[in-house]
C-alpha cells in the first residue's frame, strides 16, 4: 500500500472518530433534536464544499450520483435518530457490523479472495472491538438497533461506491449538496420535535463542516487505493480512536480493557491490510 494512501486512510478514520464524538455531545446531552442535527450538518458540510469547488473554479451544479446521495442521506439521517434509544457502545457495534456486512458481501460477490491470515485478523479487530464495547453493552432498542442497521448498510454502501469517484472532493461536494432537501424535507416531517440550543448547532456544524465535510473528502480520495475488504476493516479502528480521543477530550478513565481492546482492533487491521497489500490488493 503507498504511503500517502496510508496517510489519507489515517487522517479520515481520526475524522470520523471526531465525528463520532460530535454527535454523542449533542445528541446525548439533548442539545438538538436528531432531525436538526442531521439537517445543520449536511448543510454546513455542503457549503464548505461548495466554496470549494467555487475556489477550484469547478461546476457547483452537477448531475448527482443518487446512489452515492442516497446512501449518504440514509446515514446521516438514521445515524442520528438510533442514537435517540441505543447507547454509544452497543450503537458502535451494529453500526460497524452492519457496514462490515455489506462491504464484505460485495467483496465476495465481485470475486475478492480472502487468505486465512486476513480472516485471523478481521477475527482478532472484531474480537477488539466487542471486548471494548462489551462492558455497557445491553439488549438494544429494536427500533434504535434496525435504524442503526440501515445507517451502516447506507455507510457501506456510500464508501463502495466512492471508490469510483474520479475527483473527490466534487463528487463529495456534489452529494452533500443534492442531499440538502432530503434532509430539509425530514426536518419539516420531524417539526414538532424541533429543539436546538446554540451549544447543540455548533457541535453540527463541526461535524457537518470538519468532520464530515472535510473527511469524507479525504476517505473518497483513500478509497482509490483500498480494496473493498480493505476499506471496510480499517473502519474498525473508528471505534477504539473515537474512544481514545473521549480519554483525551472528554477526561475519560484510561483503563486496562481500553488498552488491550485497541491493541486488538488495531493490530486486527494491521494484519487484514498487510495481507492485502501482499496478494496485490
Amino acid at each position: 500500500m503507498k504511503a500517502n494512501t496510508v496517510l489519507l486512510t489515517a487522517v479520515a478514520m481520526v475524522a470520523f472518530a471526531a465525528n463520532s464524538v460530535l454527535c454523542r455531545l449533542a445528541l446525548g446531552a439533548g442539545l438538538i433534536d436528531a432531525a436538526s442535527f442531521a439537517t445543520v450538518r449536511t448543510i454546513s458540510g455542503a457549503v464548505l464544499l461548495a466554496a470549494i469547488l467555487l475556489l477550484r473554479q469547478k461546476a457547483v451544479a452537477a448531475r448527482p450520483n443518487w446512489r452515492s446521495v442516497v446512501a449518504l442521506y440514509l446515514y446521516m439521517v438514521f445515524f442520528a435518530f438510533a442514537y435517540l434509544s441505543l447507547s454509544a457502545g452497543t450503537g458502535a457495534l451494529i453500526l460497524f457490523g452492519a457496514v462490515q456486512l455489506t462491504m464484505f458481501t460485495v467483496a465476495l460477490r465481485s470475486g475478492e479472495h480472502f487468505p486465512p491470515a486476513s480472516w485471523a485478523g478481521l477475527v482478532l479487530a472484531s474480537a477488539g472491538l466487542v471486548y471494548l464495547v462489551s462492558p455497557g453493552l445491553t439488549a438494544p432498542d429494536p427500533l434504535g438497533a434496525a435504524l442503526m442497521v440501515i445507517a451502516g448498510m447506507a455507510w457501506g454502501a456510500y464508501s463502495l461506491v466512492g471508490r469510483s469517484a474520479t475527483d473527490p472532493v466534487e463528487a463529495t461536494a456534489h452529494n452533500f449538496l443534492y442531499a440538502v432537501p432530503l434532509v430539509v424535507a425530514t426536518s419539516l416531517v420531524f417539526a414538532g420535535d424541533f429543539a436546538v440550543t446554540t451549544a447543540g448547532a455548533a457541535y453540527a456544524v463541526a461535524s457537518g463542516a470538519v468532520a464530515s465535510g472535510v473527511g469524507y473528502v479525504i476517505w473518497y480520495a483513500a478509497l482509490r487505493g483500498l480494496t473493498g475488504t480493505g476499506a471496510a476493516t480499517v473502519q474498525l479502528s473508528v471505534p477504539v480512536i473515537a474512544a481514545i480521543g473521549g480519554v483525551i477530550l472528554l477526561s475519560e478513565a484510561v483503563t486496562l480493557r481500553l488498552v488491550v481492546a485497541s491493541a486488538a482492533t488495531l493490530g486486527g487491521v494491521a494484519l487484514v491490510l498487510a495481507q492485502r497489500n501482499r496478494s496485490g490488493g
